[in-house]
């Protein structure tokens, strides 16, 4: 079986599944585990990843606004591949390349006319559920289960301590800098599970933007900062160039020392296996004195309230 995978969180699926060695081929996002790296690239951005969160915000909006797709499909190494199965998404148009995109590819160029699947990981049990998707699409449906239910079993043991506790902290999840957006679809079902109350996002619904006064009326316990597709190190740089907005230091998450930065890229935003460790992230951040998995420094770190950032 020759598998081409066009979403990151797709060929993380393929990977967990045991069936990492038959994936040809993979976005231009795909990046974890690192053997992917040497996989041809079939697909690229139609706009400059640099720049600020605003500037990247603009490019996409004004590529949307035309009707056109974000990402291209490189339809002629994709047909030099001979897949079997492409995975790909319905989810968003910004995080990935669309069922539309890749359909049209199909019809025009791809001889070895592979099945398509399509993921959409709207909520916490869509990701259970394009799991076992994939599992069943590359005939290993037992697979799918076994690995569901180990993901279920950790997530499981997490929420029941979690749920024991008496302070359940109020918290900001932040999934873009500028314009500034509270994360929803997983996420919010995830600070609940880790013993928060997520005060803006919704299970099941897409994120929102979400505006400054509206932050500081609500005055979280902790604010998360975990933008999608950016690495901590991309976070820290963006929140650097933005100056404190007033009313920052007057936050309770700030004065408490309570403002984090995530790995939004490789945690946070994307739907597959790894949303056990963003689930252990979160509970390491919401209650340090209860959890520990070792994510610090790597999955997160407390921000550094001398730098004073705005969001």
């Amino acid at each position: 079986m020759r598998i081409v995978s066009l979403i990151a969180s797709a060929t993380e699926i393929v990977h967990a599944l045991g069936m990492g060695d038959c994936q040809v081929g993979r976005s231009h996002e795909c990046d974890y585990p690192s053997s992917v790296l040497n996989l041809p690239v079939v697909t690229e951005p139609k706009f400059r990843l640099d720049g600020s969160s605003y500037e990247i915000d603009q490019r996409i909006k004004a590529i949307l606004q035309e009707g056109l797709s974000v990402y291209r499909v490189l339809a002629d190494r994709l047909d030099h591949l001979h897949p079997d199965v492409i995975i790909t998404q319905t989810q968003c148009a910004v995080c990935a390349v669309s069922l539309s995109d890749i359909e049209k590819a199909v019809c025009e160029m791809i001889s070895s006319r592979p099945r398509i699947v399509a993921l959409e990981p709207n909520s916490l049990a869509d990701i259970f559920a394009d799991i076992r998707q994939v599992a069943r699409a590359l005939a290993i449906p037992q697979a799918g289960e076994t690995l569901t239910d180990e993901m279920r079993r950790r997530m499981k043991a997490i929420a029941i301590r979690a749920g024991s506790l008496a302070n359940h902290p109020t918290v900001a999840l932040i999934e873009w800098i500028d314009p500034l957006m509270a994360a929803g679809n997983w996420m919010p079902s995830l600070v609940e599970m880790a013993g928060g109350r997520d005060l803006y996002g919704a299970p099941g619904k897409h994120s929102g933007v979400l505006s400054w006064d509206n932050l500081v009326a609500s005055d979280p316990d902790a604010i998360i900062v975990a933008p999608c597709g950016y690495t901590i190190e991309q976070s820290l740089a963006e929140l650097e160039r933005l100056s404190r907005p007033p009313g920052w230091s007057d936050l309770s998450a700030v004065r408490s020392g309570r403002v984090f930065v995530a790995d939004g890229n490789r945690f946070f935003n994307r739907p597959g296996p790894r949303v056990t460790e963003t689930l252990e992230i979160l509970a390491e951040i919401l209650h340090p004195a209860i959890f520990t998995f070792g994510h610090e420094g790597s999955g997160w770190i407390r921000f550094n309230q001398g730098a004073g950032p705005s969001l």
